[in-house]
């Protein structure tokens, strides 16, 4: 797998710490006191890095994987077809052109869709998926193990020369030995730290099973409910559409000991710390076991007016295509409430190159919609969406979809609801 120049001067600029660090450092502790490195210490500390390095190549190298192209007529012999099927949302990519699977989504990076994407990871040049996650997480892990065995033995170093502080000079290292000790201890606790709060942040999510990505769906579903609870339960979505918001569970955590298994790709514990451990299959990743807490005709995400299709859709049987029926509104009212669900569509569906001021909190900018100079005093905003639409919403870390690797066009204006197996037979033949 060739690597673009970005991607390479990443990966090569991650190999130089971890050679800065784990060699360097074992030039360096020849000569300090108390001691060289005993022989154990040192077999130990070079085995950790062997692993270190074995699993960060497996994280660059793997395949993140890609959804198969496989005729629609045998999607019988994998089943996928039938349980998409039951599902009352289907998900159509059409920039693969293929069915987008449960917890999948296309890498604006890797220009596919990739299976139970986690995020694009610009350190290791690559999709962390299904398939990487294991090999990604065993990184982590032995770069913690390998540098806090570091910290280690640069603690010990440093409080000998703290204990000598008294002595003559030319007792203790030399000024470029100092030098380098600093940058050792500064670079390697620093870089410690963070991964240590990315390596238990995985582990967290590797135990309710859930993705950075989705993490960030259940944030904004979590939104979308408390701004609905202000509407009686409803959003409004394009073209007039009224959308029915409730809670809804997260289907896919099964329990730790199965999220574990599932994420690792095996039961074998010995397995989930051995580098050279086998890669999860791509087709064990195009379908997940659901807990059962919600009708398993409910698919994830949930329902988000600002991830639908503007369509036309057919008047209603009742009242006229500008109206909407309702046991409290007038002819007047229920224009009146169509014409304001049209223009916060406009404003919702707005580009980031037409659109120049911040926006305000969702209820809001609907009141300041029955007040114009109210909405064009303000450019100041006040909540965490950003001016490029409800597709550019943050979550409480100010982190968009793009920003794990997504590609924002494919996940927002790219999905088809209720999409008929028929139809996509129908787009399968005729390509």
């Amino acid at each position: 797998m060739l690597l673009p120049p970005v991607a390479s001067l990443a990966v090569l600029g991650v190999l130089s710490l971890i050679t800065f660090l784990a060699y360097s450092s074992q030039i360096l502790l020849l000569y300090l006191e108390p001691h060289p490195l005993e022989r154990k210490q040192i077999i130990i500390f070079n085995v950790l890095v062997f692993c270190l390095l074995l699993s960060y190549i497996r994280s660059v190298r793997t395949n993140a994987g890609q959804i198969p192209s496989v005729d629609q007529h045998e999607d019988d012999s994998t089943g996928i077809s039938q349980k998409l099927a039951s599902k009352s949302r289907q998900r159509w990519c059409r920039r693969c052109e293929a069915v987008k699977p449960p917890r999948a989504h296309h890498c604006k990076v890797c220009k596919r869709c990739i299976p139970k994407m986690d995020h694009h990871c610009p350190w290791t040049a690559n999709c962390v998926s299904h398939v990487t996650f294991p090999h990604f997480i065993r990184f982590l892990f032995y770069a913690v193990a390998t540098m806090s065995y570091l910290e280690y033995f640069l603690y010990i170093r440093c409080a000998v020369i703290w204990g000598n502080k008294d002595l003559p000079s030319y007792f203790g290292p030399t000024i470029v030995q100092y030098v380098h000790l600093f940058l050792l201890i500064s670079v390697n606790s620093l870089t410690l730290f963070v991964l240590t709060i990315l390596l238990i942040r995985n582990i967290w999510c590797l135990t309710v099973n859930t993705t950075t990505i989705e993490g960030w769906e259940i944030e904004r579903h979590s939104t979308l409910v408390r701004r609905a609870r202000h509407f009686g339960g409803f959003l409004d979505g394009p073209d007039g559409i009224r959308v029915r918001i409730k809670r809804q569970e997260f289907p896919y955590d099964i329990g730790i000991w199965a999220n574990t298994k599932q994420g690792m790709g095996t039961g074998n514990i010995l397995a989930w710390f051995w580098p050279l451990s086998a890669s999860p299959s791509i087709e064990s990743g195009l379908t997940f076991e659901e807990n059962g807490f919600e009708d398993p005709s409910i698919s994830w995400p949930p329902p988000d007016p600002d991830r639908l299709q503007c369509k036309s859709i057919p008047a209603p049987r009742h009242g006229s295509g500008f109206t909407q029926d309702g046991p409290d509104y007038s002819a007047e009212e229920s224009k009146k409430a169509f014409k304001l669900r049209q223009e916060a569509d406009m404003l919702r569906w707005q580009r980031p190159e037409d659109q120049v001021q911040r926006r305000k909190p969702y209820v809001k900018r609907l009141e300041a919609l029955q007040e114009p100079s109210e909405w064009s005093s303000d450019a100041a905003g006040d909540d965490q969406t950003s001016d490029s639409g409800e597709e550019g919403w943050r979550n409480s870390e100010g982190e968009r979809l793009r920003d794990f690797g997504v590609d924002e066009d494919a996940e927002f204006y790219d999905e088809e609801d209720n999409i008929p197996l028929s139809e996509l037979i129908a787009r399968r033949k005729g390509r």
